[in-house]
């Protein structure tokens, strides 16, 4: 019997705008996405997904990669074949028709990575409708890598905030900001150098903005482990956020755990 259902807000994004014009091809990220999931079911929970659209989040095929599954094959092949064929991620909703079956049913809420939520997501006046009643209800709410973009979906302006950003008007971001739900939380995000670093080697070019930049700019309290690509995750209240993809692991076990505790 299931303790309760997760609600997993993915993306739709497959774009994603870069400096001086150009897009760069992303999606949601394999072992962001499976792994705390995959833990999540076999901790005795189930999952609906939901997306703006209603359609299945693209997979990043960069993160097709031994790398993110400590350079074990099995462990990719079994996120793999998750990723495509479990019913649940292929029994995709959108957000407004969960939204208006009820909230009350989820236990909690989880965001996963890759770049595409950046896009989509942390724009959705859908998401934002769901983060606003997790918050006020105190469920526990986890998000990994680029997931954690998609709480500034809370935000009143989440639209303009975001335009705000590209512009480079930091006064203007803050200000469209203020009274931000998760403003004084500690959160952690990719970090700069991370994202410095995916820039030069895997994009060939530069993002519209920093993410720790516009957490921070919304009033959250970003932190990140100083050494790049390592797990780490921070806890604050109901939230849980992880910092890159070789979190995962760490990031389903403390969700769990919160979980717990209020199921």
């Amino acid at each position: 019997m299931s303790k309760r259902t997760i609600l997993v807000i993915g993306s739709n994004a497959t774009q994603l705008e870069a400096q001086g014009g150009g897009t760069i091809k992303i999606g949601q990220f394999l072992n962001e996405t499976a792994v705390p999931l995959m833990a999540l079911v076999a901790a005795g929970y189930d999952f609906i997904l939901a997306t703006p659209t209603g359609e299945k989040p693209h997979m990043d095929q960069d993160s097709d990669a031994l790398i993110y599954f400590a350079n074990d094959d099995d462990a990719r092949t079994r996120a793999r074949d998750f990723f495509n064929n479990n019913a649940s991620m292929n029994d995709v909703r959108t957000i407004r028709s969960v939204i208006e079956e009820g909230l009350d049913r989820f236990a909690g809420a989880f965001f996963p990575g890759g770049h595409a939520p950046v896009v989509d997501v942390m724009q959705d006046p859908d998401a934002g409708e769901v983060l606003r009643y997790f918050h006020a209800h105190n469920k526990p709410t986890a998000a990994i890598c680029h997931g954690p973009m998609g709480i500034l979906a809370s935000l009143d302006n989440a639209r303009e905030f975001r335009a705000a950003l590209i512009d480079g008007d930091k006064l203007k971001a803050r200000e469209l900001a203020k009274g931000w739900q998760y403003a004084g939380y500690q959160m952690t995000v990719f970090s700069r150098s991370e994202e410095a670093f995916a820039e030069e080697n895997v994009f060939h070019k530069k993002l519209i903005f920093n993410m720790p930049d516009a957490l921070e700019a919304a009033g959250g309290h970003v932190v990140n482990t100083e050494q790049n690509f390592t797990s780490f995750v921070v806890v604050d209240r109901e939230l849980v956020t992880a910092q890159n993809p070789m979190s995962d692991h760490e990031l389903a076990a403390k969700f769990i755990e919160m979980l717990g505790t209020v199921a």
